[in-house]
């Protein structure tokens, strides 16, 4: 079977532990791979490794973010979203044009800079809206799913648990998270609902196919893996 596509990988320079935590945490949960460095020195080294995309606190130690994003331009094209307290235009201003490609002032929503994260990678990723493991290929942006060129009709609970999967591929997920990361914590169901769920996946994306993409973890739950 082919490889699934890598997911991105997001840089967080950010000297707030608890700030670069909840960022890890929230990328993580939309299926990226998250570096993090607490300083300007150490972000910068991190950043010349060309990851696919760069979070920039402004204000840091050993090196302040301008500085970082400044060096980061002159030898890399990586998005780099700048992160600030200064609200001021003149403060966005600058950071525009030290080469950040974009800039948010905290407090921030983090609904916000996630969909902000979207946005510059697709810029930069023009199939990024692409999720695909082996032949199965899912196109968020027409919202429609094929294997081997086939187009497969899935209902929004279907599409929305495939989503889920490839989104966080190669990671076993209970029941009760995959429960909670679909139909959500404040849905009045039950658990069980995820079996019923796999089954009718399994039936629509699996069956005819040699290669079967959705595993069961006896005890522990389901993946699709590389």
């Amino acid at each position: 079977m082919e490889k699934c596509e890598r997911p991105f990988r997001v840089l967080v320079i950010e000297d707030d532990a608890a700030i670069s935590r909840v960022l890890q945490l929230e990328l993580e949960h939309e299926g990226y791979t998250v570096e993090s460095a607490r300083d300007g020195l150490g972000g910068l080294e991190r950043a010349l490794k060309e990851p696919d995309l760069v979070i920039l606190d402004l204000m840091l130690p050993r090196m302040d973010g301008a500085e970082v994003c400044k060096r980061v331009r002159a030898k890399s094209r990586v998005p780099i979203i700048m992160l600030t307290a200064k609200d001021r235009v003149s403060d966005r201003v600058a950071g525009l044009d030290l080469g950040a490609d974009d800039y948010l002032t905290k407090p921030f929503a983090t609904e916000e800079l996630l969909a902000r994260v979207r946005a510059r990678l697709r810029e930069r990723h023009p199939a990024s809206n692409l999720l695909s493991c082996g032949d199965l290929v899912m196109d968020r942006d027409r919202h429609e799913v094929t294997r081997s060129s086939k187009s497969i009709s899935l209902t929004a609970k279907e599409y929305s648990l495939l989503e889920y999967l490839l989104l966080h591929r190669n990671k076993v997920h209970s029941r009760d998270e995959l429960f909670n990361g679909v139909w959500g914590s404040d849905f009045l169901g039950n658990s069980n609902l995820i079996d019923v769920y796999i089954r009718y996946l399994r039936g629509k994306i699996d069956d005819g196919f040699d290669d079967k993409l959705i595993t069961t973890v006896r005890g522990v739950g389901y993946t699709i893996k590389d």
